[in-house]
């Protein structure tokens, strides 16, 4: 018995040995790509092995990853000529490029009342809104959307419908002295407030619960500027109560597109600073919200005197579990005196400082997603800071492929065979199929194409969870599958990252560039069907 064991653990040492050269040898030649190597033992026998090389630089436009842009509540589909992000200018490329082509998904802060006018009225109704034509316009760049909705006036004006207030819903006015019908804000734990804004959360779910269009939901929308913080109660009892009811709202509504809140360390407090010590019920909230669905961004990136050890350490206990989104907190284009950040890197005058201030924040978060903001502070990335921009290109988020790919080029049909593949993530985020939303929808599979690039049999492995797939840990799976029901012929092996909710198709882009056909699928070796 003792015998059988040493045994065992050889074969299996040998294998870990012959799985890790296999990665080294992928790794070390670029001219490697789709190599074949028919000598590797410990392999099923019969099998074959197919190495692939990862690629670091495609953008790739998978969800829930890379670069966000922010279009402004006031722009038309025409921003992206009058606006410049068309025409980037790049010191280092030789002609310009535009932001869509590094960003995939454009996220719109917006108010209440843009989206809803009137009782029952829905802008996304009119194809001739001006709002409409201007999602349209990202859509059409093969794009996501993502939503804040704000129904706070403070600051920005009315937010929130007249016809809610005419229903009775009480309102506050403007503390800062700009009181009048146009800096009115309903209070969030009045139930009329409370009806009117379920019905229209019910309404635009209907609408954008497509993760086809919509890649995040910033789904809490209360307080200043949507943030989530400095709220105006008519009792701050029922600060626990309106949260609940708000994220649970969300919860609802919206099963397949992620949802996201802001984890400020004041979340639902009535603070007047916006800022301050963490309240003893923050992570109590945070933790409802996320057991709910809810993941994570946050709205003070690169801000070190609110970006604080708090935010970190929150940050860390949710690596992996839960995606984080982060937006960078000073504007840089003339809003914000940036150069008092509490960390002193940052020079007047000097974007530029801010930018690399963000990206190391973002890094040492783990976030899946960066912002480009708008106007000036996209211009800054793309001016001052490329090199950043291509950065978390290759770095950040997740970038998925397979290095080392075992699997039989002469088969039976009906015989049962043996697959061994192994997978890698390049970036320091995570693919988090683990979210309530996603619910392991993604999956590896294996296709047999025929000569045109169809897929005419797909095998499923099961058992794949891309989200435990982190750098630098590589996963290998042994996939048994039978070849029942296939056709005698000639086929191409295929691997690919499907949406089993889609009849298995291609769901996300892998980090490879090489012999892909147009539906997504990598081709792998040739297989005879006997």
């Amino acid at each position: 018995m003792k015998i059988e064991k040493m045994l065992s653990v050889v074969r299996l040492w040998s294998l870990a040995c012959l799985l890790s050269c296999s990665g080294t040898l992928s790794a070390c030649s670029g001219d490697d790509d789709g190599a074949i190597d028919e000598g590797d033992k410990g392999l099923p026998a019969g099998n074959v092995t197919v190495k692939v090389i990862g690629d670091k630089k495609t953008v790739l436009r998978n969800p829930l990853n890379g670069w966000v842009m922010y279009m402004g509540r006031g722009w038309d589909e025409n921003f992206w000529t009058t606006m410049g992000y068309d025409n980037m200018k790049v010191p280092e490329l030789a002609t310009p490029v535009k932001v869509s082509d590094y960003a995939s998904t454009c996220y719109i802060r917006t108010s209440w009342s843009s989206l809803n006018p009137s009782e029952g009225v829905y802008v996304w109704n009119d194809p001739n809104a001006r709002l409409t034509k201007l999602f349209k316009s990202a859509l059409d760049r093969n794009m996501r959307l993502s939503f804040r909705i704000v129904v706070d006036g403070r600051d920005q004006g009315l937010n929130t419908p007249q016809y809610v207030f005419d229903a009775g819903a009480a309102s506050y006015p403007d503390p800062n002295g700009n009181n009048g019908e146009s800096r009115k804000s309903p209070y969030p734990d009045d139930e009329i407030f409370q009806q009117k804004y379920a019905a229209f959360i019910e309404a635009f779910a209907k609408e954008f619960d497509d993760p086809d269009k919509v890649d995040f939901i910033d789904a809490y929308g209360l307080g200043k500027w949507g943030e989530a913080h400095t709220m105006v109660y008519k009792d701050y009892a029922n600060k626990e109560k309106v949260f609940e009811w708000i994220t649970s709202l969300y919860s609802r509504c919206f099963k397949k597109v992620p949802l996201v809140i802001n984890y400020h360390r004041l979340v639902g407090a009535n603070n007047t600073s916006g800022w301050g010590a963490v309240a003893s019920d923050t992570e109590k909230l945070l933790n409802s919200a996320i057991n709910k669905g809810y993941s994570l961004r946050h709205d003070a990136f690169g801000m070190t005197g609110y970006y604080q050890d708090w935010e970190k350490q929150f940050a860390e206990r949710w690596n992996y579990k839960r995606p984080i989104i982060m937006e960078g907190g000073w504007i840089t284009g003339g809003t914000h005196r940036y150069w008092i950040d509490p960390s002193g890197k940052y020079r007047e005058g000097h974007p530029e400082d801010v930018r690399q201030g963000e990206f190391d924040a973002s890094a040492e978060a783990h976030v899946n997603m960066m912002d480009f903001r708008v106007g000036d502070e996209t211009n800054s990335w793309f001016t001052k800071c490329f090199s950043l921009v291509q950065r978390f290109v290759t770095e950040g988020g997740y970038r998925l492929y397979p290095d080392m790919i075992s699997l039989p080029k002469d088969v039976t049909s009906g015989q049962k065979v043996s697959i061994v593949h192994r997978w890698n993530n390049m970036g320091w985020g995570y693919c988090p199929t683990n979210i309530p939303q996603w619910n392991q929808k993604y999956k590896v599979a294996f296709a047999l194409l025929d000569n045109n690039d169809k897929a005419v049999k797909v095998f499923v492995d099961e058992q794949t969870d891309l989200s435990t797939w982190l750098k630098g840990k590589p996963t290998t799976y042994n996939f048994d599958l039978t070849m029942k029901g296939v056709s005698v012929g000639v086929y191409n092996w295929a691997v690919g990252l499907v949406d089993t909710t889609k009849d298995n198709e291609i769901g996300l882009q892998m980090a490879v560039t090489k012999n892909l056909t147009d539906s997504g699928w990598v081709r792998l070796l040739q297989v005879t069907v006997k």
